[in-house]
This record gives C-alpha cells, structure tokens and sequence, in this order.
C-alpha cells in the first residue's frame, strides 16, 4: 500500500465513525474546534494528517487512534 491508499483508508474510517456517532461534519469539527471546510477535506483524504490532528479527531470521536488506522 502507498501513502495515498493509507490515507484514503484512514479518511474513510474517521468519515465512518463520525456517522456512527451520528455527528454532523460541523459537530465533529466543533469538538476538534477546527473549520468545517479542514474536516470535509480531511474525511476527503485531499490533506495530509499530522498525528496531532489525528489524536484530536480519535479523542472527538470516542476511539482510540489505532480503532482508526485498523
């Protein structure tokens, strides 16, 4: 798998557990306290993570960082 491949999974993932946490893209992005338009680009994958981000998402959303990158 290329960097690309892990991060679309990984953007795939953060997508699905906020709709099973039935969160909206501006809830989520509220709990991260980031721009709406930061996420959607994120669960896009059109950014790259840096882990920070990712740690702040995972504690957002109730998961541990490896329930994402699974």
């Amino acid at each position: 798998m290329d960097y690309q491949e892990e991060i679309r999974y990984i953007s795939e993932r953060i997508k699905c557990l906020r709709k099973e946490s039935r969160l909206t893209v501006q809830e989520l992005a509220y709990r991260c306290d980031m721009e709406r338009s930061n996420l959607s680009r994120i669960e896009a994958g059109r950014t790259n993570l840096t882990v920070k981000t990712l740690c702040i998402i995972c504690n957002a959303l109730g998961v541990k960082l490896r329930d994402v990158i699974r």
